[in-house]
């Protein structure tokens, strides 16, 4: 161990959330009111965290941002009692049944992970809208946005064909831009671009002009022709950030997820995973509830009741005096909830 703290006198969890989106906020959400000891370790950032406004969630205005959310929803987990931590962790190892977590000067030890890390959009190279306002990176939540107007879709791959394919359930004016880059799609995929009204732009792109209000107006090529847009979609792949996963011995996909069965349990006992970082769709709602399942999950592997009948025939009958199976402190903070909601 190179952190400050020894496994001694570090913090100790029945649940650690490494990531702080949705998924791993929901999952801290679901374990601390089912009466565990949890902590999240939060660096911050993070696709949610880039959301100019949020969308497609429902009972939640399109007007809040999503660090407005993801502020809203940290402050929820500390209401219960669990630890918000902005620490980013480098390191887990299994040592005697539990996992030590390291940060850059901390240890904490948990008797259950779950991994919400996500991954990142990849970048093209500037000049570039900004993010939110002309660039973006997810169709399912943003395609609404563009209905009948231009459109432009950056890549040159599959995923970047058939974006712009995509697109035209939405508008009849979509522009694939290639940015110099030669396709890389299948001869099947040329075919259906051949048939389908989306103009490919080969040249690269050497200017962004914005509006007042700070959205796209148009890009500059660099044959010097100018284009309107309302914004678009840069599909350039994802990397996973599935380090930790893989360091202790967690299965993967092909592409790079987390193998995990439907409620988050991996490879490893002990360890989930949720949100972004496993298969499926990367949307916040499909996130949240992960994130509960996996919380539901975690419970019924840690809760102490009710004793198995060779628990019983071993430890003996549960006592008045050995209930209710719940911090202390965390017990404080429902009585407190109970008489907030009864005022």
């Amino acid at each position: 161990m190179t952190a400050a703290n020894t496994p001694e006198d570090a913090d100790r969890y029945e649940v650690a959330v490494v990531g702080g989106g949705p998924a791993g906020l929901t999952t801290a959400l679901y374990a601390t009111r089912l009466g565990h000891e949890t902590a999240v370790f939060d660096r911050g950032g993070g696709r949610a965290a880039m959301m100019q406004d949020t969308h497609n969630v429902i009972g939640i205005p399109e007007s809040v941002s999503g660090n407005e959310f993801l502020e809203t929803a940290a402050e929820q987990i500390r209401s219960y009692g669990a630890d918000y931590r902005r620490e980013f962790v480098t390191g887990i190892e299994r040592r005697d049944g539990s996992f030590v977590l390291e940060t850059a000067d901390e240890s904490a030890v948990a008797e259950r992970v779950v991994l919400a890390t996500g991954f990142s959009d990849g970048r093209p190279d500037p000049p570039l809208p900004r993010t939110g306002r002309g660039l973006h990176y997810c169709l399912h939540c943003d395609a609404y946005m563009f209905v009948d107007e231009p459109v432009y879709v950056m890549g040159h791959g599959e995923s970047a064909a058939h974006v712009a394919m995509i697109m035209l359930n939405f508008t009849d004016d979509v522009d694939l831009l290639l940015r110099g880059d030669e396709p890389t799609w299948s001869d099947e995929t040329a075919t259906m671009l051949e048939h389908h009204p989306v103009d490919i732009i080969p040249e690269d792109v050497t200017g962004v002009r914005n509006g007042d209000d700070g959205w796209l107006e148009a890009l500059e090529f660099e044959d010097g022709t100018d284009r309107e847009y309302k914004g678009g979609f840069a599909m350039y792949g994802s990397e996973y950030n599935n380090g930790l996963a893989a360091s202790l011995g967690a299965d993967l996909t092909g592409d790079g997820t987390i193998d995990v069965d439907d409620h988050g349990r991996t490879s490893v006992d002990g360890l989930y995973a949720v949100g972004d970082l496993v298969p499926g769709h990367n949307q916040i709602p499909v996130a949240m509830g992960q994130g509960a399942k996996a919380g539901i999950a975690v419970h019924k592997d840690l809760r102490e009741f009710p004793k198995s009948v060779a628990e019983l025939e071993t430890e003996g009958s549960v006592s008045p005096s050995d209930v209710p199976a719940m911090a202390d402190s965390l017990r404080s903070r429902a009585n407190e909830h109970s008489s907030a909601e009864s005022d």
